[in-house]
Order: structure tokens, then sequence, then C-alpha cells
């Protein structure tokens, strides 16, 4: 049953919850820590000793680092910035060193990191070598689960309280999930099996309205209805004063009231939804309000009857006023002037990659009406919010659910529409089974446009796009195309978009190279490549964005050894360019592949298999450059490309070593 607004449930004391609950921290008087409290702060069960005016001198503090690191190092500013108040609440009534916290995504996870024994690697954050921007098993005790993805927490919690009622312990489980994220299907999937098995869960709802643009979707406006209006509290207060004021059947009267309370509240707040879950249901609480914080986590902690879910409210951003009047542009944010808020102006002097796509597919839509662009709670990231304002009605959003944008996308295309769906290659792996099943199978025209392929920097393993090659190129009937630079992006685009089938490009994060833009877009022929440098001795095949370094490097062995590599771009990876492949067999003894993606069923294993198939392997020396087996961790791709091998010197050394070898 809902429990209402003033904390009262029938068989809970809320000034007993605290010591009712399994593994709580217990107050007891502390001295006030001399200079900054952050500093002093080594394990988190600090927390629970200190006094209220000390967590809000806690919660300026660790505001103002967040603010002063993301500033310098970049990162998700405004998710850490909102959740600082409810960080403090769960880290002082829990004990954590028992207790189990998983943070949905981890984008709000800072001031997690902060109060856990990192204050003092905070400046590390997302650099090579330091301490990681989202939440990693690896690197802390206090990060008990991994993530990075949306949408995992409460399945990983769940199963965390399985293992604990399996191991006969008590300690208590928590899943921080944010609105954004429970659009998405895993979520649900979660919430059903918790309340059909009915464990002891505590699931904290952070509701700030947003997910990184804003929420879309009917739970969305659901979460938004609220009880929790000034007007609407005034009149609760009013009317039970009128009540008890009532001789002799006045405090029945209340109490009727008040017990019917929940059944009215659940038609104006998600507890209707979460009770059809089988949760108890906790909220709105206000996010901001550390005592309301601290008394609702302990109500939830007494609940012993199955899982509990407390809605809490937030402001993303809260306490810094750039990020509290753009959310959006403060969600994952480059370098800045903390005293402003503006962002520090940006060296490149060409367009990114994504901002030529976006710009692309905006002039092909102009011609071809038939083009929707789909999105997955992505538009500023991948470009198409450009596209939103210039075609809204031929634009769609559908939230974090890339499983349903590959589907729903297989259904225009069904229609004689050819929809364009933006995702970046590391969300794209969590809807592998739909390109397979909805559009492969079905050879529809498809678009996926791939962004992020490769190595994106300090978000890390969990985002950088390395496995889109080795797992869409063995789906039958899908072809894939990887752009060199900004110019051929056009092409591949337009391509794409006039192929009757499953096509995919992938593209990389960050700027083109700066080459000229050839006229209008062309279409390329099918499974042909581009010789972009001809040559003797050694052969570079150079897949995607790796063809500009591939070239620079053949300059510098020319120059170096007097002899100038082949260099060829094979634009299709699949199908591939049999023809010009089995030339470059046939003409050379040694053969060099580079490529941005795993070397395990990557395009250089491709070609491989194509010349054993073909009997074209005569003893020739190969080299393969790629992605290794292992996943790479975070910082600026200039020094992750050189710790792989992919910079323009590691593979001019790799030429000069195939040119040695006898």
């Amino acid at each position: 049953m809902p429990i209402d607004f003033s904390g009262n449930k029938q068989g809970v004391n809320v000034a007993e919850a605290g010591h009712a609950g399994r593994g709580l921290s217990h107050n007891s008087p502390q001295a006030e820590p001399h200079g900054s409290l952050l500093d002093s702060i080594e394990r988190p069960s600090q927390l629970g000793s200190m006094s209220e005016a000390q967590l809000q001198q806690l919660a300026g503090e660790v505001r103002q680092r967040i603010i002063d690191v993301v500033s310098r190092n970049g990162g998700h500013l405004a998710p850490s910035l909102g959740v600082v108040e409810l960080t403090l609440a769960l880290l002082s009534t829990f004990n954590i060193e028992k207790d189990k916290l998983v943070w949905d995504v981890g984008h709000q996870a800072y001031a997690h990191k902060l109060l856990t024994g990192r204050a003092h690697q905070f400046d590390t954050l997302r650099t090579f070598g330091g301490i990681s921007g989202f939440p990693r098993m690896a690197e802390s005790p206090y990060d008990h689960f991994g993530v990075g993805h949306s949408s995992t927490s409460i399945s990983a919690a769940l199963g965390m309280a399985l293992a604990r009622d399996l191991s006969g312990l008590k300690h208590h489980v928590l899943a921080v999930i944010g609105d954004g994220s429970l659009t998405a299907g895993e979520a649900f999937e979660g919430l059903n099996l918790a309340g059909h098995m009915g464990r002891r869960l505590i699931v904290v709802l952070n509701d700030n309205e947003m997910s990184i643009s804003p929420n879309v979707g009917a739970l969305s406006l659901f979460l938004s209805r609220t009880m929790s209006r000034r007007w609407v509290r005034q009149a609760r207060k009013e009317v039970l004063n009128f009540l008890r004021s009532i001789p002799r059947i006045g405090q029945k009267l209340a109490l009727y009231a008040l017990r019917g309370e929940g059944s009215f509240k659940s038609f104006f707040t998600p507890g209707m939804l979460f009770e059809a879950f089988r949760f108890n249901y906790i909220g709105p609480v206000d996010g901001h309000d550390l005592t309301s914080l601290r008394r609702h986590l302990q109500m939830a902690a007494a609940v012993e009857d199955g899982p509990v879910l407390l809605h809490v409210r937030t402001q993303k951003g809260k306490g810094y006023a750039p990020a509290e009047k753009n959310p959006t542009l403060y969600h994952g944010v480059g370098l800045f002037t903390p005293e402003t808020g503006e962002p520090v102006p940006s060296t490149a002097k060409v367009p990114s990659f994504t901002g030529i796509f976006s710009k692309t597919l905006i002039e092909l839509a102009e011609k071809d009406k038939r083009i929707i662009a789909i999105t997955a709670a992505m538009p500023e990231g991948t470009g198409t919010d450009s596209f939103r304002e210039r075609f809204p009605d031929r634009f769609v959003d559908v939230g974090i659910c890339e499983q349903h944008a590959v589907t729903f996308a297989a259904g225009l295309a069904s229609q004689g529409y050819r929809p364009a769906l933006a995702i970046y290659s590391t969300f794209l792996q969590r809807s592998y089974d739909q390109v397979v099943h909805d559009v492969c199978i079905q050879n529809l025209p498809v678009t996926l446009c791939v962004d992020r392929a490769g190595l994106v920097g300090e978000d890390g393993a969990t985002h950088h796009g390395a496995f889109d090659i080795a797992y869409l190129r063995h789906i039958p009937q899908i072809s894939l195309l990887a752009p060199r630079d900004e110019d051929m992006l056009r092409h591949c685009l337009f391509t794409s978009l006039n192929h009757d089938g499953p096509c995919a490009l992938r593209y990389p994060r960050g700027a083109g190279f700066g080459v000229p833009l050839d006229g209008l877009p062309r279409l390329l022929t099918p499974g042909r490549g581009e010789v972009l440098q001809d040559g003797e001795g050694i052969a570079i095949i150079a897949a995607g964005s790796r063809a500009h370094p591939a070239l620079e490097a053949a300059a510098q062995v020319e120059e170096a050894l007097g002899f100038r590599p082949l260099v060829f771009d094979p634009i299709w990876l699949k199908p591939l360019p049999q023809e010009q492949l089995a030339t470059i067999a046939n003409r050379f003894d040694r053969i060099l592949f580079v490529e941005e993606g795993v070397l395990a069923g990557g395009f250089a294993s491709a070609v491989l298999e194509f010349y054993v198939d073909k009997g074209l392997m005569r003893g020739q020396r190969i080299k393969r450059l790629g992605l290794p087996d292992s996943f790479v961790e975070h910082g600026s791709q200039l020094r992750l490309r050189e710790l792989v091998g992919l910079r323009t010197k590691n593979i001019a050394q790799a030429i000069i070593d195939l040119a040695k070898q006898k």
C-alpha cells in the first residue's frame, strides 16, 4: 500500500525506522572537522555521524569540487550536481560497508566517488590512468556494480538481493535509477520480476524530468504528475484542520481521510503504476531536502514485506546556474570557465563527422520526403537536433529504447520510407537481435548511422565503439561502409539511404580531416574501394578514419626508406571490394591492415577469410593493426590511439617493421 506524505504507514513507526532498518548507520556526536569537510572524508561511514549543518556544508563543497574538476576535464556535470543531497542522504543513512548500492548509468555518480575515499584522486577524473567517469568494481570496493549504459540497475540489484537471501544475510540492496532510464525495457523487466519475487529491495527513482535530452513518452508525463505542489499541500492541511475541529467525531474523520488519501493519491501520482508492479510506493519527495530524504530512506529501509520504490524529485544541474538553465548542454560537457559557464573555445578548425552527417542528412531530406530521422534520447549527441528543427514531423526521439528504435525503423521501412537511425556504436549493441530479426532477415532499407565508431576517449570502455564491424559484418543482407573523411561520409550517407536493403555506415567521434567537400553527394558502387596512392613493396589497406593517418605514415616511410607503399581505402567493409583485394594479394608480398575496431572478427579478418577461401594466400607477410582483445581504458583519443598503435607514427613503424621482415 502507498505510504502517505506524513510518513505514516500501518506497522511502521517512523521514529524507530532508523533502528528497524538492517545495516543502517546510527548517528552519534562528532567534533566539527577543521578546514574542508570533503578532504576529511576517508570512508563513507563518517557521514552517518555528521550533523545536518555539516552535511549541508559538505553538499556545497561537493558541488564546488565537481564544477571545478569537470570544467578542466569535461564530464557529466548536470546529472551529478542534481543528486548531491540524494548521495549524501544515501551514504549517511545506509552502511555501504555492508549494504549494496547500484547506480544506473553512472552519469550521476561523481558525488558518490568524492564521498567514498576518492576526493584526493578526483582531479584525475576521466584522464588517462585516473579514475573513471563511471562506477567500476575494480576501482573501489564502494562501487558495487560497474555501469555505463542505462537501465541495468534494477536487474543487477535484484540479483544481489537474491544472492543475499540465499546466503542468509540481512543487508539492504538499493538501485538508483533516473526517470529517463526507466523508459527502457530492461528496467520494466527488472521491476516485473522484483515484484513477482517479492524480495526486499529498495529502488530510488531519481525523477528530474530529463534523461539526456528532455524525456519523451507517456511514462515521463505520468511521472511528472505530483501531489506535492504548494496549493495541494495547503489545501490538505486546511481540510485536516477543519475535520479535526468538528466536536466529538473530528479526530475519527481526519483519520478516515488520511486512510483514504492513499487510494485518492494513486490517481494523481505514479504510485498507481508501481503498486501494479507490487512495489510499496513512497513519494514524491523533495530530492534536495536532506532531512526529508533521510527520513524517507529510513522508512524505505523499514519496509519488510517486499520491494519498495522511493520517488525522489530533483533538479538537474542544481546549485550551478548555467547548468540549471540548460541541463541538456551541461549533461556531458567539455572544458568550460566555471565562473561564467562559457565553454572554452575549441581549437578545431574543421567540422566534426557528426556535424557533416547532420548537415548532409538535412540536405538529402529536402529532396527526399521518404527520409525519417530517428534517435534514442541523443538528438544533440548525434546531430539530429538540427533535423528536428527543420523537419519536426519527420523526426522521432524514441527515448532510451534502442531495441524499439530499430524495430520502429523497420516498420517505417516496410511502408516505403527510408529511416536513418542515428545511434552510437556502443548503444547499437543493445539492439543486436532487432538488427538481425526485424531488419536484415526481412531485407528492409534501414540505414544505421553508427556514430562514435572507434575510440571515443574519456568515457572509456563502456562507450568505445570497438565492436560494430565484428558484430555487423557477419549478418546476411547488411552492407557496411566506413567513410575515411567528412567528404566520403556525405557520399556514404547518400548511398545508404538509396540502397535497397539494410545498410550501416560507421564514423568516428571528433573533427574531420579538413578535406574539401566535393560537389553534391554521389552514389558509390557497391564493393568498390579507392586506391589513394599507388606504390610498391608494401600495401596498406586502411579502413575508415585510419586511411588518412596511413597516407601520412606512407609519406614518412617514403622519405625515410625511399620506397612508396600503396594505400588502399576499401570504403565498403561489406560487400568487400573483392576484385581489388585480389589484385593486391597477387601484387604484394607484404600487406598491412589498419582499422579502428577489434581485430577479432574485424575487417582484416574478413579479408583474410576471403584470401583463404579464394586460394590467394601464398606466404605473404601480413600485419594487422587494430584494437586489442581487451577493453581499452579511458583517456584522450590521441593518447589511446597511441596506446593501441593507431596513430601515424605507429603505422609508420609497423610499415618499417614489415619491410624488414625476411
